[in-house]
């Protein structure tokens, strides 16, 4: 029960803060000619098993630009626990994958913060906890501004995330 609490939280806050609260004023100037959009990953599948992994919950906001660029901000207790932030200043989406117009590939590339002692070797190039990061990604896009991603983490696993655009 204690596992469903965060997810059903985070898929109520997204579209309530979505379409009925207002922007905030630094959002409305943050988002200027781009879209915004709340993302939330309720689950990641590690594709090994270790005892020490944890749930993984993930809130973020991502800018997509005109032009297809793309940066944002993420905030998540990794797989041991430990609060992390990832900042993404470049990316891209490329729409239309494969001609489906709802399908995306996406790829973000940033710096993580928060994997630190003991886990600080669980991901590559990490010093001090600050570790540099790329994650390609594919995403459905579904009516109401809704859309379904999975993200590639290397090969630690799959993030799967929901993700609504803010109107």
């Amino acid at each position: 029960m204690n596992k469903l609490i965060p997810v059903l939280l985070g898929l109520i806050v997204a579209p309530l803060a979505s379409t009925v609260m207002a922007a905030p004023e630094f959002l409305t100037e943050f988002g200027q000619g781009k879209q915004l959009t709340w993302q939330f990953s309720p689950y990641t599948r590690h594709t090994t098993y270790d005892a020490e992994h944890r749930d993984v919950i993930m809130f973020g906001l991502e800018r997509e630009h005109p032009n297809g660029k793309l940066d944002g901000v993420a905030l998540f207790s990794n797989s041991f626990g430990q609060l992390t932030a990832y900042v993404y200043p470049w990316g891209g989406v490329y729409h239309a994958l494969g001609g489906i117009e709802k399908l995306s590939f996406k790829w973000t590339a940033g710096l993580l913060y928060g994997y630190r002692q003991p886990y600080e070797k669980k991901v590559p190039l990490n010093y001090k906890g600050l570790s540099p990061a790329v994650i390609p990604a594919i995403a459905y896009d579904f009516d109401g501004g809704w859309a379904a991603q999975v993200n590639i983490l290397g090969t630690a696993g799959l993030m799967f995330q929901v993700n609504k655009q803010f109107r």
